[in-house]
């Protein structure tokens, strides 16, 4: 087995491979603003690092968000473009089950990272591996209730104090975790989801409203 891990669900753009017993080699970079420039030289340092050829690549892994649809789209249509090419299977993972797998947290703790427009996409977690809520997105205020109490990690909540004074690491997720979740995964049997993003609200972008069709006379 070879796994080749990516995420583009957050500032990070990260990309690991991972043998099916660790983690081979990962390369991580955060800027929120160049995902498409940065994902492609990634994968070529993290196979050449490795001494590996892409077509060793046995699956691909990605993040599904949830995350900010741009920044997204990258990892998950990259994703499938090497699964295609390759004739070779495209699993998709949470990326914040992905940030609470890497969590040095004992017991209950929440995932937050930033969804921008004020909000957050969070999560609450029983342990690492064990998700207790689906992903969701609202402000920080309207759910402190919600997770008052709990340790906190991902970079929404250390944008957050006020709701999640316990903030801790790791801030963004690494693809080293997401693959070794997804090799822990596979190798219990598991089906992991295909590799369809979780958006959780419509794109900025809109076709304006009152648009004016033109049409050729």
């Amino acid at each position: 087995m070879l796994l080749l891990a990516l995420d583009t669900a957050t500032p990070a753009v990260t990309v690991a491979l991972h043998d099916g017993d660790a983690v081979v080699t990962s390369s991580s970079q955060v800027d929120a603003r160049r995902h498409g420039e940065l994902l492609l030289p990634a994968v070529d340092r993290v196979l050449a690092e490795a001494g590996l050829r892409i077509d060793a690549v046995t699956g691909v892994v990605v993040g599904v968000g949830p995350g900010p649809y741009t920044g997204l789209r990258v990892g998950l249509a990259t994703a499938d473009t090497f699964g295609f090419a390759l004739g070779v299977p495209v699993h998709g993972v949470c990326t914040l089950d992905a940030l609470a797998y890497a969590a040095d947290v004992d017991g209950p703790f929440v995932v937050a990272t930033d969804a921008r427009r004020k909000e957050v996409y969070w999560a609450r977690y029983a342990d690492p591996r064990t998700p207790l809520t689906g992903p969701a997105v609202d402000r920080p205020a309207d759910i402190a209730d919600e997770v008052a109490g709990l340790p906190a990690v991902g970079a929404g909540a250390l944008l957050y104090p006020d709701t999640f004074p316990d903030a801790r690491a790791p801030e963004h997720v690494s693809a080293a975790a997401l693959a070794a979740l997804a090799a822990e995964r596979l190798a219990r049997g598991d089906e992991l989801p295909p590799p369809r993003p979780l958006y959780l609200r419509r794109p900025d972008a809109q076709v304006p409203k009152n648009y004016k069709v033109v049409t050729p006379k």
